[in-house]
């Protein structure tokens, strides 16, 4: 016959969640001091130059030469000129900038050779030409 002594009732230990509960208020408290530390060190930190905005400029813009000897970029006609001053200022925001150049198969090499032209005098170095692959 075993009776349970009114001395031994069920309790809760206290002590390792007032150990933890104690460290936890140590470590907040050196860390204060830290960082009050660190704001008395006068560091003088590096400036930014001029801000841009950060628009995503698509990764290829195509141009393309119709048959006709018309210019388009994007689907939008513009001379050699507009399309060298165009390729200069999106170049100038976006050096990563890709030009595939299109032409038709019957058109003039002489335009294909102004329109290449017309993009590397822009600033543009990455430069692909636009070709189909003919089925055997």
């Amino acid at each position: 016959m075993s009776k349970r002594n009114s001395s031994e009732d069920a309790t809760i230990n206290l002590t390792p969640m007032i150990d933890v509960v104690f460290l936890l208020v140590i470590f907040f408290m050196v860390g204060s001091k830290f960082s009050e530390a660190e704001s008395r060190i006068k560091v003088n930190v590096p400036s930014v130059g001029e801000m841009r905005s950060m628009t995503r400029v698509p990764d290829e813009r195509v141009v393309a030469i119709g048959i006709d000897g018309t210019v388009t970029l994007d689907d939008t006609p513009m001379s050699l000129s507009q399309l060298t001053q165009t390729l200069r200022q999106e170049h100038d925001n976006y050096p990563g900038l890709k030009i595939a150049v299109r032409g038709e198969a019957d058109g003039s090499q002489q335009q294909l050779v102004d329109v290449l032209q017309a993009v590397r005098i822009s600033g543009v170095d990455q430069i692909g030409i636009a070709t189909k692959r003919m089925q055997r």
